[in-house]
This record gives structure tokens, C-alpha cells and sequence, in this order.
């Protein structure tokens, strides 16, 4: 068997069998692809062998070429699950990866989520759902928060009325007042894929995002959702659905968009309520000159 015959068997598994999405696919057929390059493996009993030693090794390679701790983590979520799936094509009486743990990342002040980070987010959660409609729907409702800078309250306040989704979406967030948002293809794509997933039928009265046993679904099945996914990507406890939100504003302004812009977008009723956001992109930015200025690696 080669590389190429492995690869093949896991992109299947992960597109077919458990229906990721494309970028799920992807970074986990690549990451499968370099540990097969780094030890050189060509068959199912080579790679079901893997040691917690050589993936230690293997991630201390992938550090030194400059992958955060945030893409550590997630490389490592990766490795166990095709060592996983190799074990149990050879029939391995455990199927169950090496234990390790992923990088810890130092807790400091609230910050927003990196770009990066906000949709690998999305994705882990998806990822790690016990089932494949649950992993779509909670996947659509972070990029909502995200891409659209939704309210977590106001995502789940979404109904089957509110559907198809098209390039904007009109909200009534709080204190009555009504704002239009403009939708991401990836957005409005990541709801459709939910729709044509869930189990129980969508009316117009009915509520957008249900609950496993057809109910609504509440903030906190999607809180604890994430929680699960930034301690398998090793980030902050900062990192929550609302943060999303935040992060949205936060890049938005460090974009170039202005405070009245953001303002309706994200339907404050004061701009000064808009404004912490200025505080926010400057620390962001001190970072950065930290981080780049020689005179501050002195």
C-alpha cells in the first residue's frame, strides 16, 4: 500500500464517511500527509505503531518551523484522529490514539480571537460533535456570531421564516431596534448545510436552530460546544461565542471601517457603546509593534 492509497482511504473517511467540511478535509488530509513524510509509513500496522514519543517529536519539528500553540493543538487533534482510524483498519484490539496533551496557552486579558482562531473554532466544534447534524448546526451559529457579528441570542432567535438566507439579513436586536446585516457566502452556505442536515422539520413559526430532541437550542448547549473545542485548540477561556462577536468588531475597525459603520452594524443605540472597540484595536496594535519594533527585542 502507498502513501498516496492511505491518503485516499482517510480523505474518504473524513468527506464520505463523516462528512466534514472541505476545509476540515483538507487541514486533516495535510496533516496525515506529513507525518506519513516524517517517519516514513506506507502501510496501516506502520502508522497504527506511532508512539506518543514520535508525535511529540513530530509536533517539536512543526513548533520549530513557527506553528502556534492554537494550530499545535489542532494538528495534534488531527494525528489522533487518523491514528485512530488507522488502528481500526488493521483491526488494532484498541483504537484509541496515544495520550498526549496539547500546548497550554498562557491566560492573559481578554483579547478578540484571531482570524485563524475564530474559524478553526467554528470547524473544531463541528469536528467534535457526537453527530454530524449537531457538528453543522453549532458550526452555522458560530459563524453567524462571527462573520455577521450576531448576537448569540439573536442567532438562536432566528426562525424558519428568516429562510433562505439571502445576502442580508434584517434583525431586531435590543431595545427594538432594526438593523440589515450583509451575509458571507460562507455564512449563508454553512446555514443551508445545517438545514439539509437537521432531523426535524423547519417551519416558519419554528425556531432556526434546534436542540437535539427538537426543541429550541439554548446558549448554553453552545457555550459548553465551545468551551470543548478552545480546550482542544488550546485557547484562552476568553475565547466564547461572544467573543466571536467582539472579534468581528475588532477586525472590522482594524480594517479600516468606521465607528458609525460598525455602530449599525452591530446595533448599538449610542456610539459610545461602539467605542470600546477603538481601546481594542489600539492594544492589538501595541502588540504588534512590540512583537515587529528591534528596538522593543533589544
Amino acid at each position: 500500500m502507498s502513501q498516496q492509497d492511505i491518503l485516499g482511504a482517510w480523505h474518504n473517511h473524513l468527506a464520505l464517511g463523516l462528512r466534514r467540511s472541505p476545509h476540515t478535509v483538507r487541514a486533516y488530509h495535510k496533516a496525515a500527509q506529513r507525518l506519513l513524510i516524517a517517519f516514513d509509513l506506507s502501510h496501516f500496522d506502520q502508522i497504527s505503531a506511532v508512539s506518543s514519543g514520535q508525535l511529540r517529536q513530530h509536533l517539536a519539528a512543526r513548533r520549530a518551523d513557527g506553528l502556534s500553540n492554537a494550530s499545535a493543538a489542532r494538528e495534534l487533534s488531527a494525528l489522533k484522529a487518523f491514528l485512530s482510524f488507522s488502528r481500526a483498519q488493521v483491526g488494532h484490539e484498541n483504537a484509541e490514539p496515544p495520550r498526549m496533551r496539547g500546548p497550554r496557552i498562557k491566560k492573559g486579558l481578554p483579547r478578540p480571537v484571531s482570524p485563524d482562531d475564530a474559524v478553526g473554532l467554528a470547524e473544531t466544534v463541528e469536528e467534535l460533535a457526537a453527530q454530524d447534524w449537531v457538528g453543522c448546526r453549532d458550526r452555522a451559529v458560530l459563524l453567524l456570531l462571527y462573520g455577521a457579528g450576531l448576537r448569540i441570542s439573536e442567532a438562536l432567535g432566528l426562525k424558519g421564516s428568516d429562510l433562505p438566507l439571502g445576502q442580508t439579513l434584517t434583525l431586531m436586536g435590543k431595545g427594538g431596534k432594526q438593523r440589515v446585516v450583509p451575509l458571507l457566502p460562507a455564512v449563508r452556505a454553512a446555514v443551508d448545510d445545517y438545514v439539509d442536515q437537521c432531523p426535524w422539520p423547519i417551519g416558519k413559526d419554528d425556531p432556526l436552530f434546534r436542540g437535539v430532541k427538537g426543541g429550541a437550542l439554548t446558549q448554553g448547549i453552545v457555550q459548553k460546544a465551545t468551551a470543548k473545542a478552545r480546550r482542544v485548540m488550546g485557547l484562552p477561556d476568553t475565547a466564547t461565542p461572544h467573543a466571536l462577536r467582539h472579534s468581528f468588531a475588532t477586525h472590522l475597525l482594524g480594517a479600516g471601517t468606521d465607528l458609525r459603520s460598525l455602530q449599525e452594524l452591530l446595533g448599538h443605540a449610542s456610539l459610545g457603546s461602539t467605542q470600546i472597540y477603538t481601546k481594542v484595536d489600539a492594544a492589538s496594535l501595541l502588540d504588534t509593534y512590540r512583537s515587529a519594533h528591534p528596538r522593543e527585542r533589544d
